[in-house]
């Protein structure tokens, strides 16, 4: 049996954007991207510390080193520039292996959205 198990967090980035007239999606910086293993077009959740709402989407590449954290369509409407969100990706495997698995976990600078 497979379980979803978390893969990779990014722990409190600001939004720098909401862009309500786009299809859909959060942009992320690259480098952010790259340090949580995600990948353009990976599902992930993204939980809003300032106002508690919770919401799905995916994983649209940013420009490297812009510190761009950019909520598109709908879910702008669920976030405002400077909130502080966690964006996590989850990973479906074997019960014995998810035991072993250790998820990446990153803590960027949350005014900049750079890594430390």
């Amino acid at each position: 049996m497979q379980i979803q198990v978390l893969k990779s967090k990014l722990h409190c980035v600001s939004v720098t954007q909401a862009e309500l007239d786009y299809i859909g999606s959060i942009t992320i910086d690259e480098d952010l991207m790259d340090a949580a293993s995600l990948i353009e077009n990976e599902q992930v959740h993204v939980l809003n510390k300032r106002n508690g709402e919770r919401l799905i989407t995916y994983v649209i590449k940013g420009e490297r080193g812009s510190g761009v954290i950019c909520l598109n369509g709908p879910a702008a409407l669920k976030v405002s520039v400077g909130d502080v969100v966690i964006v996590i990706s989850y990973a479906a495997m074997e019960t014995e292996e998810a035991k072993h698995y250790k998820p990446i976990v990153i803590f960027p600078d949350t005014l900049t959205n750079k890594l430390k």
